[in-house]
């Protein structure tokens, strides 16, 4: 009998993710199996630049429903997004309701699947930062104590679940989706459109992410962070493609530091073309540490913590903490050429969507 299985996508790095659920499912179908998806976007992330180019490049179809819930505070996404999936629920019921990551819609739509007796599967399940100043944090929690069956990217992720009472049984070791699509699309990367201009050289550069409020929200502090970043990076060019929470603090120091160039927020193939040819990253953000694992590049996480901290004691990663103080001494690592090599996690192979979709077939 076929089944029917909700893909919720909602935000930017959900897409990444979802991707290669998307292509291992057609490869299934192709072979007799009888599982089928419904993809549906709830429209958490609802501009062009943040999310329409994502699904172009990724090869993503098109949503088969979007929700359009738009911005807002978190309660009137949380809630938009649980009203409207709700509605479509009860008009068209599915047999599964699959989130990813730990974002607004991965939280709401759990919620209102579970209150109507529809199971859900989260992939990424089980990851913990501590740190519940986080609203990522809340969502992963809040998920994973009414998700039904876990898709673990990491062991200390399964042992977190483990010990939160979760069962054995419901608990898939399959890997990353994430690396899945980073390792189909390294051949496609492709050249930014300033990279001529600004005469960028492959390894000679740096690359800057910074969203997180701690980073972010004082104007001060953030000047203070970019002046040592500048500081301990030599006059090496640093480009910094500008998140929308990030641009408003930005106008006044604009100029003020002649090696940082502000740029547009980046498609996928360029930004991680930026990636993999850079000589460090420095960011405040958990999924560009695995993909600078996985690429063997240097990279230096501005938070006292992470949800992902195979990337700090197997892969590329340092913890640098949100103290610009403790950029130099870093930096002066890394320009030395002192940093560690690191190395690539378990089952991060490439196959994760895969042994996902062999798992769905057997519960479902």
């Amino acid at each position: 009998m076929t089944k029917t299985i909700d893909l919720i996508a909602g935000a930017r790095p959900n897409f990444m993710k979802i991707s290669p659920i998307i292509d291992a499912l057609k490869l299934a179908e192709a072979s007799g199996g009888q599982l089928r998806y419904r993809l549906i976007h709830t429209g958490q992330h609802y501009d062009h630049a943040m999310s329409g180019g994502f699904f172009e490049q990724l090869g993503i179809p098109a949503p088969d429903v979007n929700l359009e819930v738009g911005s807002g505070t978190q309660a009137e996404q949380t809630a938009a997004i649980m009203v409207r999936y709700e509605k479509l629920l009860l008009e068209q019921r599915s047999d599964l309701c699959l989130v990813v990551g730990d974002v607004t819609s991965t939280m709401a739509c759990s919620i209102a699947a579970r209150k109507l007796g529809v199971p859900v599967a989260h992939v990424e399940g089980g990851i913990r930062s501590g740190d519940w100043a986080m609203p990522e944090e809340i969502n992963r929690v809040v998920t994973d104590s009414i998700t039904n069956w876990f898709f673990t990217t990491s062991a200390t992720a399964g042992d977190n679940l483990r010990r939160s009472g979760v069962a054995d049984e419901n608990i898939f070791f399959v890997g990353n989706t994430m690396i899945d699509t980073l390792m189909k699309q390294m051949p496609r990367f492709r050249l930014p459109e300033f990279w001529q201009e600004l005469d960028l050289e492959s390894g000679n550069y740096f690359v800057v992410t910074l969203h997180r409020p701690a980073n972010v929200d004082g104007e001060h502090h953030l000047l203070r962070l970019l002046q040592a970043i500048s500081k301990g990076t030599a006059g090496l060019p640093i480009i910094f493609p500008v998140h929308p929470r990030t641009a408003k603090n930005l106008q006044n120091l604009a100029g003020q530091i002649p090696n940082i160039h502000y740029v547009d927020p980046q498609g996928y193939l360029e930004f991680n073309y930026l990636v993999k040819h850079a000589k460090g990253v420095i960011t405040d953000s958990g999924g560009i540490t695995e993909e600078t694992t996985v690429m063997g590049i240097p990279c230096l996480t501005l938070r006292d913590n992470t949800e992902r901290p195979e990337t700090v004691t197997i892969g590329t990663n340092e913890l640098i903490g949100t103290d610009p103080a403790n950029l130099a001494p870093a930096l002066a690592r890394l320009m030395a050429g002192q940093w560690k090599k690191g190395g690539i996690p378990e089952t991060w192979d490439g196959r994760a969507a895969e042994r996902i979709v062999g798992h769905l077939e057997n519960l479902l």
